[in-house]
């Protein structure tokens, strides 16, 4: 099912006229779902400030409205949270209308504790609340009719948005609106079983794909409001520089410009015209201080790295892992490199903002409404309530816009202005000022007895920590939980197991990045695995399987493939790898194929296999799969940033490649049939990509490629 453009891609001006419609102002059915479920509207109401929270409305003209907390960066939350509520309404999909939620503490992540969409969190953290406010609008609604008709609410039904009653009798939702709005909160409302769904679980088309196509989404760099004027940021070449001195009087001469301002992160030409901007701002004259970063580059990086020093935290201690190394008959040791990396978004940052004396109206494309809203008050010189903030549908973001460092700039030029002000940053803007994936050393020891079973493994990790820069109480008592991914839930049924991680900065700022740690931890922990397996003599995906006995939902998606890849049985002169692991509640396993032409690694196949419990919407699930491949296996072919003099040195595509098409290996995707509930699926399949093809690689060349990406050894 589809809807009409106008209907799903998100406005201020439908929010406003939302709110306005909420009952809070009268009229219609309003469910508010707290983060422990659903409550009363006025409450919730209260508990917010006298703030509307996240509201499933009905009206009197039979519109259905919800305000979704996530934003949409391409991940098909617009569609997916949806479908949860027309499921239990017995409505198709297209009768949901779709409203960005603003900034408040109301919409904050159940698991993350903060407004945020990441970690693959919005369909798991949406699952039992948006289930349970449309089975409590369902419930006021039937009540509503059996009071009516003064028949037993046993005896209607639902279909369309309309209830029909045991005599013929037909009511519409919007018809019930005010009688059910009167009713009491039921209490014993619960969600269909998955026996009954109707919609949930079926392939179904993304409703923000028309105006995506037709051109009428919009994004923040789409945004257009009257009297706007447009931004170009300038900032320090190095990472970390602050400004000195600025002559803009070339810059002021130039067509266009409205003025220089001189920023907390730079200078921002405003202009009438982005182009105008962008050309003046090239014009300026600027004098850096180049700061503690002015030598840094990418060897004294990995170097700090790999000499590390410090007591590390243990993140993961099952037996005596030093002391069955110690004993061990036969040990099996290795280090592995793996390097900074860029988000690349392929829309650049931006964002609008509109100033007065006391209000800020921002506009913007971001996954993290709070922090947003609160970094734009402290440039503006406002408070956080006097802050509104539109999130406009995100081209892309996979960690990127949880950063906020687009934003002060934005608003203070438009303070300075007294106008609004839209601030674009260009690709290379963005390529080199990125807060970027973390780069790590990270070892492994593993030791067998006399029989030759693994009885000892220990994982030892080094990187920066993006938490203790962004949520710093988050590892003021514990190991950062975003730095252990993937290596502190360590599958295999090994009796001593210890993981360890030292967090080492490097003087730059890092970023959570699509998967976050997991694609660091697995490529470790998978390519070590596989070290294990071949000194023991066995074949990886048996040795894996013998260790997975605990571990149920693993193996079956190890078994599976394996089967559907034809392990084992790939063609002469192509060779296998395989990974598994389990992230965001989902478990996935990998197998590549690939063969060796002149020396360089030619990929020809990948499959995945998939247990992600209960499917909301299987083709976006399947779409999200493919998608995350694509993304995996562009940072292991060639994903790399490097600095000299504290400089990144890619600024562009051409110097960050990605995946072409005519470079594309045949993409394989099966997902089991499952009743857990839904994990996480937009992340995780990024994360095995690298070892599956690595491990592929040995199986080929008998040769280990133990630091990424893969160009850098030069086979790819």
């Amino acid at each position: 099912m589809s809807a009409h453009p106008k209907d799903t891609a998100p406005a201020a001006l439908d929010r406003r006229e939302f709110l306005k419609a909420s009952a809070l102002a009268g009229g219609g059915l309003v469910i508010g779902i707290s983060l422990a479920g659903c409550g009363k509207p006025a409450d919730l109401a209260k508990a917010a400030g006298g703030q509307p929270v996240a509201w499933l409305k009905i009206g009197g003209d039979n519109s259905i409205t919800i305000l979704v907390d996530k934003s949409e960066m391409g991940q098909g939350v617009y569609t997916a949270l949806p479908m949860l509520i027309a499921e239990e309404l017995d409505v198709p999909l297209a009768a949901v209308k779709v409203v960005a939620a603003p900034a408040g503490a109301a919409y904050a992540n159940i698991f993350l504790g903060t407004q945020i969409t990441g970690g693959s969190t919005s369909v798991r953290e949406g699952w039992q609340k948006l289930r349970a406010a449309g089975a409590q609008a369902r419930a006021m609604l039937l009540g509503a009719a059996a009071d009516e008709w003064k028949v037993d609410v046993g005896s209607l039904k639902t279909d369309a948005g309309v209830v029909t009653g045991p005599n013929g009798q037909k009511r519409t939702f919007g018809e019930l609106a005010e009688a059910a709005a009167k009713r009491p909160l039921p209490k014993d409302a619960k969600p269909k079983d998955a026996s009954a769904y109707k919609l949930v679980g079926k392939a179904t088309p993304r409703v923000d794909t028309p105006s995506k196509l037709d051109g009428s989404a919009e994004f923040g760099i789409d945004v257009k409001l009257p009297g706007m004027k447009y931004a170009a940021l300038a900032q320090s070449p190095v990472l970390g520089g602050k400004l000195k001195s600025v002559d803009s009087a070339a810059a002021e001469k130039l067509p266009g410009v409205v003025k220089v301002v001189t920023t907390s992160t730079g200078v921002a030409v405003v202009a009438d015209h982005y182009w105008q901007a962008h050309v003046a701002r090239d014009a300026l004259k600027l004098s850096w201080d180049e700061g503690p970063n002015a030598k840094l580059d990418s060897a004294a990086i990995r170097a700090g790295l790999k000499a590390a020093k410090g007591t590390a935290q243990s993140a993961r201690k099952d037996g005596d892992a030093a002391k069955a190394l110690k004993a061990a008959k036969k040990k099996v040791e290795a280090s592995y490199e793996l390097p900074l990396l860029a988000h690349a978004t392929m829309e650049p940052m931006n964002c609008t903002a509109v100033v007065t004396a006391d209000r800020c109206e921002l506009y913007v494309p971001t996954q993290i409404q709070q922090i947003a809203q609160a970094t734009a008050a402290a440039a503006a010189g406002l408070k956080p309530e006097q802050v509104s903030v539109t999130t406009t549908l995100l081209g892309g973001g996979f960690g990127r816009r949880l950063e906020v460092d687009f934003i002060p700039a934005a608003v203070e030029a438009a303070k300075a202005v007294g106008a609004p002000v839209k601030l674009i940053w260009t690709r290379e803007d963005d390529m080199t000022h990125d807060a970027y994936r973390p780069p790590a050393h990270d070892s492994g020891s593993a030791g067998f007895d006399a029989s030759g079973a693994l009885q000892a493994v220990h994982i030892q990790l080094t990187s920066p920590s993006v938490t203790a820069r962004m949520f710093p109480p988050v590892v003021e008592k514990a190991v950062d939980p975003f730095a252990v991914e993937a290596a502190a839930n360590f599958l295999y049924d090994v009796p001593n197991v210890s993981v360890d991680y030292l967090r080492h900065e490097i003087g730059i700022n890092v970023g959570y990045w699509r998967s976050v740690s997991h694609s660091l931890n697995c490529f470790v922990v998978e390519s070590f695995m596989d070290e294990c397996a071949h000194a023991a003599g066995k074949d990886p995906f048996e040795f894996r399987r013998a260790l997975l006995g605990k571990q149920p939902r693993a193996k079956r998606v190890l078994e599976e493939a394996a089967a559907r890849a034809g392990w084992g049985k790939a063609p002469a002169g192509h060779h296998q790898g395989i990974a598994v692991m389990e992230g965001y509640g989902t478990y996935l396993a990998q197998v590549a194929e690939i063969s060796v032409e002149q020396g360089k690694l030619k990929v020809h196949r990948i499959f995945c296999a998939v247990d992600c419990g209960q499917r909301v919407n299987p083709l976006i699930v399947d779409q999200q799969l493919t998608g995350g491949m694509v993304f995996g296996l562009s940072a292991a072919l060639w994903g790399e940033i490097t600095l000299a003099g504290g400089k990144v040195q890619q600024k562009n595509f051409d110097e960050y490649r990605v995946v072409r098409m005519n470079q594309m290996p045949e993409l394989g995707v099966h997902v089991l049939d499952s009743s857990e509930a839904p994990g996480g699926i937009g992340e995780p399949a990024v994360a095995l990509v690298a070892p599956a093809i690595a491990n592929a690689w040995f199986a080929a060349t008998g040769k280990r490629v133990r630091a990424l990406p893969f160009s850098a050894s030069g086979i790819a």
